[in-house]
């Protein structure tokens, strides 16, 4: 059985993961803008920017991690932040 402990670390684990998804959904905002796409935003934004990008297969794209997808992105988020009506 695990302890009170464990639990807390389990809970801030999953949070730390929500977090950095959701950082992940706003930044297909921020590509949806700067590409000018007009029907997708979010993570849609995010796989249609790597789709056309690098010319994957949606099905690969959509299939990967957002640890992964944030790799990817890594250096177009670097100095990016979130918009305050994100925070």
């Amino acid at each position: 059985m695990r302890t009170k402990e464990h639990y807390e670390i389990s809970r801030n684990l999953h949070k730390a993961e929500g977090n950095l998804a959701y950082i992940l959904d706003v930044f297909g905002d921020e590509i949806a803008q700067r590409e000018g796409y007009k029907e997708v935003d979010g993570m849609d934004a995010i796989h249609f920017y790597i789709v056309n990008k690098f010319k994957w297969l949606p099905s690969v794209v959509k299939a990967m991690s957002s640890q992964d997808l944030r790799f990817i992105l890594s250096e177009e988020m670097s100095g990016w932040t979130t918009p305050e009506d994100a925070r």
